[in-house]
């Protein structure tokens, strides 16, 4: 069965600075046991704020390493999740279910790829 990355991608200057309310975790807790008990999540995870990131690059054999927070990216990966679904309109269903859960003022973007091999 095809597994699927999802990158869950967020503004970080626009997100909650209380992080997710109560009432989101306890909707995203319910969707995540029931995925999980459905047997498509393999694992997922939020991350921790840029500011505490590194990013590493390779540029024409140079290698450089800048630490956060990221200031010039307007979007950064904020989460993610690895699942297994028939085919990529289950897992982008899943994936939709997941933004629901959602308040209206939050601004999220996930992409939804299928992993190779």
């Amino acid at each position: 069965m095809p597994r699927y990355l999802t990158m869950i991608r967020i503004d970080e200057k626009n997100a909650p600075a209380d992080g997710p309310s109560p009432e989101l975790q306890e909707r995203m807790g319910a969707l995540l046991e029931e995925i999980t008990k459905a047997g498509v999540m393999l694992d997922t995870a939020g991350l921790r704020p840029t500011s505490e990131g590194t990013r590493v690059t390779w540029d024409k054999g140079e290698l450089s390493t800048t630490d956060g927070p990221f200031t010039e990216t307007k979007e950064v990966v904020g989460g993610y999740s690895i699942c297994q679904a028939k085919d990529m309109a289950e897992a982008v269903e899943w994936t939709k279910r997941f933004l629901k859960t959602h308040e209206d003022y939050w601004t999220i973007t996930a992409e939804v790829r299928e992993i190779e091999g």
